[in-house]
């Protein structure tokens, strides 16, 4: 029993450990909450799927086997104590009793074995009655149901267990232990998996998970284990007609359904339902959950704009949601983009406050998170992104998230292009927009940065548009090359580092004033040099739109020193697809489950309130035969304040006999 004990509170603790943490996320969710360091030493207790841990399970097994072997020793003995009275009890042990009564009545033998029978009888008490020469025992019980909260308690301890082995992974690794099974750990089509690695149809317990895209039909789950999968067939074929969402006013789904036809295998019947939460479907003792939802394959069309190099692009691609494509990047190699997600709706807190002093070597923009501090006054739906994954060479990948459509921050519409800083954590670079509401002028402005000829030109327009002296022109011309030069190739951080090297501390504030005013009017100049190039009118550098586009430009120049990818993606279309996730499952252990909660209510209730009592009553004839003595005791498995009140009120019951008598 004592095992039994020490066994259920590590499954306490246990289920405590796996409620409190998610279960069955992704290593880099883990990886990025605990650490590499942790997340080893609590991978080898696997706490990610506590519940079907080896340990776990094997724990499990152990206290249903102890708990068993208790309840087949302890069990007949209960029983038997129950419908007992302990009738062979002899008077004279009575006086052993810590609560007994002792009194000689002038009433007749027959007249108190009479009004004792009555009063036990009101009070509820069941009573057996022995007869001997001369006297007559009774004895009387009353909340034998007591012993049954005991083995209620602990059959439900061995039923739940049971139920929960039954609805675990047990089933399924059983078939991989001793059937030959075999998890597909391979990327392959379902049609192409071998049998080894499919369930059978009668499988009697599993949890697996299905995707169906809508227009589409399936009739197979996949089961996970461990680092593989397993299919199951199921019994019937499910089609997804239609996926419908609803979303709060901070862009929360508040509702998503599924509509679905489903059409049994072997009959061919067909019947529509409406999949929710809460509300699953339940067909020839499978159920169908609505897990949640994801894309189903849509299509994007794409933008590649070049992020090194005088090309400006750009270059269009056309990719669904789950592909990807290789591609060349300087003498590095190839890198890989993967399309990982698009999320069609993003309402978003955009709002910075008050306009914050930039710093010079600033290179992120002030939006962390999803893009939004929480404060729904300020949330407003800011449109689609898209979602992607580049991979170098090397294999480190990065994941980004980028909007579709320009957003207006500090009083000007940007492109938000985020990139992973660890943690789901995204830093924004903020890229201006041209008339065209694209990022086309400002990519045309990079890649004139980085050709030495556009810089060249720029700064002689500059310096030949500030002064008319030729020495003057020459130092202007050469102080805005140089400025440029140092910007094109380590933003506004080398800028820094080259002042803080040449001139002194006294003078650096007065000199970075100076620098970042002769970059300002170059970058400006620059994007007139290239408008002309592109036959665009040449803007007006003392408008205030326009110094605040060059302003911006010149802080997403130097923040594309920090932005790790070799080239910025925009989303210029997409064709939405959605798929709705359902988790199928049998489980033969629920009504077990269900038992013994049941079991475990009534008993936990009779242990607690059906309080057990046990009565003895001797009376005897004394030696003249006119009197009658009485002596009763008794007793309870918990003397409490409640067993003594009620002592008290049956020692006053039988002290009654004596003054009925003697009035």
């Amino acid at each position: 029993m004592r095992f039994a004990i020490y066994l259920l509170v590590i499954i306490c603790v246990a289920s405590i450990i796996g409620t409190v943490l998610p279960q069955n996320m992704s290593e880099n969710t883990y990886i990025d909450q605990f650490g590499p360091f942790w997340f080893d030493v609590l991978s080898k207790f696997s706490v990610w799927s506590i519940y079907n841990s080896g340990w776990f399970l094997v724990i499990m097994t152990f206290l249903v086997i102890s708990t068993t072997i208790c309840l087949i020793r302890n069990t007949p003995k209960m029983i038997r104590e129950m419908r007992s009275f302990r009738e062979q009890v002899r008077g004279s042990s009575l006086r052993a009793f810590r609560h007994r009564v002792d009194l000689i009545t002038e009433r007749s033998l027959t007249s108190c074995d009479s009004a004792v029978k009555k009063w036990l009888q009101s009070q509820g008490y069941r009573f057996k009655t022995r007869e001997e020469p001369g006297g007559v025992m009774i004895a009387a019980k009353k909340g034998s149901g007591n012993r049954l909260g005991y083995i209620f308690a602990h059959a439900s301890i061995v039923i739940i267990c049971i139920g929960g082995l039954l609805d675990s992974e047990l089933p399924v690794r059983a078939q991989v232990w001793l059937l030959g099974k075999t998890p597909i750990v391979e990327n392959m089509l379902i049609a192409d998996v071998p049998p080894e690695g499919r369930l059978a149809l009668s499988n009697p317990s599993f949890r697996a998970n299905l995707l169906i895209p809508e227009g589409a039909t399936r009739a197979n789950a996949v089961v996970n284990v461990g680092e593989g999968a397993l299919v199951q067939p199921l019994p019937f074929e499910l089609t997804l007609n239609k996926f419908i969402i609803d979303y709060y006013s901070t862009g929360m789904p508040s509702r998503f359904a599924s509509e679905v036809t489903v059409r049994d295998s072997e009959t061919g019947e067909t019947f529509d339902q409406t999949i929710e939460v809460n509300e699953p479907l339940r067909y020839k003792g499978v159920t169908v959950y609505q897990s949640s939802f994801d894309d189903g394959g849509s299509n994007v069309d794409l933008a590649l704009y070049p992020l090194s190099g005088t090309q400006s692009g750009p270059f269009d691609l056309a990719k669904r949601v789950g592909e990807s494509i290789d591609f060349p990047v300087g003498s590095s190699g190839n890198v890989r983009l993967e399309i990982t997600g698009l999320r069609p709706i993003n309402v978003e807190d955009l709002t910075s406050g008050e306009p914050q002093p930039r710093q010079l070597a600033e290179h992120v923009a002030a939006v962390t998170g999803s893009a939004a501090s929480r404060r729904n006054e300020n949330l407003r739906n800011v449109g689609p992104s898209v979602e992607f994954r580049i991979i170098d060479s090397s294999g480190q990948a990065t994941n980004y998230h980028n909007y579709m459509l320009p957003v207006e921050l500090d009083g000007a519409f940007v492109i938000l292009a985020g990139v992973d800083q660890g943690g789901g954590q995204f830093s924004y670079l903020r890229i201006p927009v041209d008339q065209d509401n694209s990022a086309g002028e400002f990519m045309k402005l990079r890649a004139a940065l980085a050709n030495p000829e556009m810089r060249e030109e720029a700064a002689r327009r500059f310096a030949l548009s500030n002064t008319s002296d030729l020495t003057d022109q020459e130092a202007l011309q050469l102080s805005a090359r140089r400025a440029l030069d140092t910007f094109s190739v380590g933003g506004l951080q080398g800028l820094s580092q080259f002042l803080e090297k040449n001139v002194s501390e006294e003078e650096l504030p007065r000199a970075a004033q100076v620098i970042v005013r002769l970059l300002g009017s170059s970058i400006a100049t620059l994007r007139n040099v290239v408008r002309e190039q592109e036959n665009l009118p040449v803007l007006d550098a003392a408008d205030p739109g326009n110094q605040q586009w060059n302003q911006m430009a010149v802080a997403a120049l130097s923040d594309l020193q920090f932005y790790p990818a070799p080239v910025l993606v925009t989303m210029t279309s997409f064709d939405h697809l959605q798929a709705s996730v359902f988790q199928v499952s049998r489980t033969p252990g629920m009504l077990t489950v269900y038992l013994g909660c049941l079991l475990l209510t009534i008993g936990v209730f009779a242990m607690f309130y059906v309080r057990d009592r046990r009565i003895w009553i001797w009376l005897r004839r004394d030696d003249t035969g006119t009197k009658t003595e009485v002596l009763a005791a008794m007793t309870s498995q918990k003397r409490t304040l409640d067993f003594n009140r009620e002592f008290e009120r049956f020692k006053q019951t039988i002290g009654m006999l004596d003054q009925k008598e003697s009035g």
